[in-house]
């Protein structure tokens, strides 16, 4: 599939060129300049097990990166929310989870092909199919379930051994508000070992999921 994903932290990054070795074609989309350019020279933003060698492999073929993220989302299928999500005052901030969901709207607004947005980053449970959801269907004009599809698939990864738990989960958690998304997720991962549970949910049971898991 065409993916596009919002974000070159270590989940957006590593998620990024995993799913490109594992065949997917994958543009990482950062406003950083000097981001941008490492990844597409091959060489990692971040220190991470595994992933510069990822990186060698499929750079210039079925990962690139890109600061236009209008762009790669009318050149995709799919779009990942990987945005980070600090702590200030004690609590988890959205506003870039909210920043990206709107500009990804706006650029949805230009698309006539369906598209899934699904949510990556870790967000306290209700934010996928309320503050995202309202952002996206504000910034594109359309509505879920119908101009565009709308899922929840959250990490578990390590800082450190990201690459490994990535590639080898124990299980993986496929969020949507309908059938549609869930599909889009199977297919994403298709290729993963068969005997890894899928556990097929909402949003909200995924983002609960995740803080559990923590």
């Amino acid at each position: 599939m065409r993916i596009s994903i919002i974000g070159t932290g270590y989940v957006g990054l590593v998620t990024g060129a995993c799913l490109a070795d594992s065949g997917h074609t994958v543009i990482c989309v950062d406003l950083d300049p000097h981001k941008v350019e490492m990844i597409n020279s091959a060489q990692s933003p971040i220190h991470e097990r595994d992933l510069p060698e990822l990186l060698r492999r499929n750079v210039g073929g079925r990962l690139s990166a890109s600061q236009d993220l209008s762009g790669a989302v009318a050149a995709t299928d799919v779009t990942f929310i990987a945005v980070g999500t600090p702590a200030v005052g004690g609590k988890i901030d959205l506003k870039y989870v909210e920043a990206a969901a709107s500009e990804i709207g706006r650029a949805l607004a230009q698309k006539t092909d369906y598209h899934t947005v699904v949510v990556k980053s870790t967000v306290i449970p209700g934010t996928t199919v309320g503050l995202v959801r309202t952002a996206l269907e504000s910034a594109s004009g359309k509505s879920v379930g119908n101009g565009f599809g709308l899922g929840m698939n959250p990490e578990f990864l390590t800082e450190g051994t990201a690459v490994a738990d990535f590639s080898d989960p124990d299980r993986l958690v496929l969020g949507g508000v309908d059938s549609r998304p869930h599909d889009v997720l199977r297919r994403i991962y298709a290729s993963f070992d068969e005997s890894v549970p899928r556990i097929v949910t909402n949003p909200t049971t995924a983002e609960m999921i995740t803080y559990a898991s923590n």
